[in-house]
């Protein structure tokens, strides 16, 4: 599955928005940044409403406030960090009580076993092929372990989580992640005039 990251989407947000939503990919992916956790600021202000799912990705320290921020639209899944210095289990818990899947992302260079304590209680893990924080960076090649490890523990202990990949991804970097459930593509796709194209491409290599 492709999720749209529209991160890079500077101008005429609506309008490239709307070219989005009426394309066939999965999900939207909506990156919410509070210059605490990443050096960078981003808010998702447009009163666009997406009719595909979305999927929002919290990259900030006060996790409590911004759920409460973003609830509203609905989203699929709500995502935050494993490193942020909150009460993990409250703020899974919290999610779930809104009716919204529950996502834990851990950043490349935290130990995977980490996330473990956590995996019978998730629907999804996103897996950073970047550092978080700013879109258009090279993948990083041990994401690759990274993916087929959570792959590997959800089929020996049936878990449900789906697996989501960031960062990175492009026509040969998607051939990296077969394990990953969700991979999430921003320049690849927002950069270019013809989104459906360049998203059919992405389509053909997952098959």
């Amino acid at each position: 599955m492709i999720s749209i990251s529209i991160l890079g989407i500077k101008e005429n947000k609506k309008h490239f928005y709307n070219i989005l939503d009426n394309t066939n990919c999965d999900y939207i992916h909506i990156d919410i940044m509070d210059n605490i956790f990443v050096p960078n600021n981003n808010e998702y202000t447009e009163n666009y409403i997406f009719n595909k799912p979305t999927d929002i990705h919290l990259m900030v320290e006060d996790v409590d406030t911004y759920i409460d921020k973003y609830k509203n639209l609905k989203p699929d899944y709500i995502t935050f960090h494993l490193e942020v210095k909150q009460d993990i289990e409250y703020l899974i818990n919290k999610i779930k009580d809104l009716g919204i899947k529950v996502g834990i992302s851990i950043k490349p260079n935290t130990d995977i076993d980490l996330i473990k304590p956590y995996l019978k209680d998730i629907d999804l893990v996103l897996v950073m092929s970047v550092e978080p924080g700013f879109g258009g960076q090279k993948f990083i090649d041990n994401s690759t372990n990274r993916i087929n490890y959570l792959y590997e523990l959800k089929q020996e202990y049936k878990y449900n989580y789906v697996i989501e990949v960031d960062g990175g991804i492009n026509d040969e970097t998607i051939t990296k992640c077969s394990n990953a459930d969700i991979k999430v593509v921003g320049n690849y796709i927002t950069s270019k005039d013809d989104y459906q194209k360049y998203i059919n491409i992405l389509k053909d290599l997952e098959k």
